[in-house]
């Protein structure tokens, strides 16, 4: 049997050398473009994640990966390394304390209710925020509007999509299911797909948290950024709440997640609930 030269099957199965300055190299990127701060036991995921990536285009070596990247600050290889680096862990009704809490501030407020799902990921929260918004206020338009956005573009395609295998909706009541979910059949048997009755109140686009100004449709009645400033430092955190501020109307809630504690970063916000927050003076 003729044998495969050495040369073709090594980009494939042999381990890639990531140094330490490459290593740290990479952590500078992402921190400069997305704000996550890797600590050095992370090393393992970078090269799992970003080995994929070489693979791709051909690479076998992370020092070209990087003159690529370095090479061309604009090209779409950028979104791709924020894709692989990001990390998408959610749930329908994820901390689901955070919803009673949404729905009691909903029912007081006047107007358009308008909420902003900051890191949607792919897509369980700002449903989530949708069919309690739903419930407790109608589906009357122009009652209530969610905008969900994520830095990663790859998770929020699938959040627009939404699209959901039938397990991943098991935190989910039959009534929930019922009413904003329709069952695929044939070839798309064991998938969901949320109903147009709840998608039609959501809007998608890509923001990173990053950026002096976000093109989102605010002031907001609630702004959910949850198990996201956990990948920041301080500095990025108090940087991102105060862009938070106008964004927010008065008495406007900021939920967090359930390891995040913004009590002394910002002083404009006060502690209303277990990591829910609320600017300024509560305003029915």
């Amino acid at each position: 049997m003729t044998s495969i030269p050495s040369s073709l099957t090594t980009p494939m199965t042999q381990r890639l050398e990531l140094s330490d300055a490459q290593f740290r190299r990479i952590s500078q990127l992402i921190h400069q473009r997305a704000g996550i701060v890797l600590a050095d036991h992370k090393r393992d995921m970078v090269y799992n994640r970003l080995v994929r990536r070489l693979r791709t285009l051909g690479l076998d070596d992370f020092g070209h990966y990087l003159s690529l990247l370095e090479g061309n600050t604009e090209s779409t290889e950028w979104q791709a390394f924020i894709n692989s680096l990001t990390t998408n862990l959610t749930a329908f009704f994820r901390e689901a304390h955070h919803f009673p809490t949404l729905a009691e501030h909903a029912a007081k407020r006047r107007g358009e209710y308008r909420v902003w799902s900051a890191a949607a990921s792919t897509g369980e929260e700002p449903y989530s925020i949708a069919m309690t918004l739903a419930q407790t206020l109608g589906n009357a338009p122009g009652r209530w509007r969610v905008h969900a956005s994520d830095i990663d573009t790859e998770v929020l395609n699938k959040a627009q999509a939404g699209i959901y295998r039938q397990e991943e909706l098991k935190t989910l009541t039959h009534q929930q299911l019922q009413n904003w979910f329709m069952r695929g059949t044939g070839p798309h048997a064991g998938l969901v797909k949320v109903r147009p009755e709840l998608s039609n109140f959501v809007d998608f686009s890509s923001v990173n948290l990053l950026e002096r100004h976000y093109n989102v449709p605010g002031p907001f009645d609630a702004i959910f950024c949850r198990n996201v400033m956990i990948y920041f430092d301080k500095a990025t955190q108090q940087a991102i709440l105060r862009r938070f501020i106008p964004l927010l109307k008065p008495g406007g809630l900021l939920f967090a997640g359930h390891s995040e504690n913004f009590s002394h970063l910002v002083h404009e916000f006060s502690l209303r609930g277990q990591t829910v927050y609320a600017l300024g003076k509560e305003n029915a």
